[in-house]
């Protein structure tokens, strides 16, 4: 099971979340209070050991600045958290592309199929809110997404829900971000330590 840990905002952060076994980490350049520069960014992006990846998050920014920031950073994993569309999509060829979809009811997962990302991540659904919510969704809505390409599970996740969560619907990966805080945009590494182990080692 891979494991990303969004919200990254300061070395310190980023170093606990490697030696806690994360795959990747996450860093907003949207709105939000775990929002980075991009000079912030590369500074933990270049601490960052082989095998850990960056992924930068964006909500409907413009494709040069995306563009612009990562080859700044040296990211080539992009998060899109917004109302892109998929032509938008296409003019980020040579990305991975993970596209994330905030999920009510199973009727939010038909416009999957309009989509060929890398993965979908699936996030809750709350009014104006782009993600970060820390509020879990049907894990059993998700479950039915595989149909669609690889899956990222988001939302309220936790080092107590996790090993549920991955056993209902076996996601290619989990993302992670206020459910191993102390508060918005510090993480803690006993919490991300816990999320991690629970993560990659649940059992049937």
């Amino acid at each position: 099971m891979r494991v990303k840990i969004c919200g990254i905002t300061n070395n310190d952060d980023a170093q606990a979340a490697v030696e806690s076994g994360a795959d990747a980490l996450g860093f907003v350049f949207a709105k939000s209070s775990r929002r980075v520069t991009k000079e912030q960014a590369k500074d933990s992006i270049e601490r960052l050991p082989p095998f850990v990846s960056p992924v930068g998050v964006f909500v409907d920014e413009e494709v040069a600045t995306i563009k612009g920031i990562c080859s700044f950073c040296g990211i080539h994993t992009v998060q899109l958290h917004g109302n892109e569309d998929p032509l938008y999509i296409h003019d980020l060829k040579g990305y991975k592309i993970i596209k994330a979809f905030r999920i009510k009811e199973e009727d939010d997962l038909v416009c999957l199929s309009q989509y060929k990302p890398h993965a979908f991540l699936l996030d809750s659904y709350v009014k104006g809110v782009m993600g970060g919510t820390g509020m879990a969704f049907n894990w059993e809505i998700a479950r039915q997404a595989h149909n669609y390409g690889n899956i990222i599970l988001s939302g309220g996740l936790t080092p107590e829900n996790i090993t549920e969560a991955v056993r209902i619907v076996r996601p290619y990966a989990v993302d992670v971000s206020s459910g191993v805080e102390s508060s918005p945009g510090k993480k803690d590494e006993e919490l991300m330590r816990r999320f991690i182990m629970n993560a990659k080692f649940w059992e049937d």
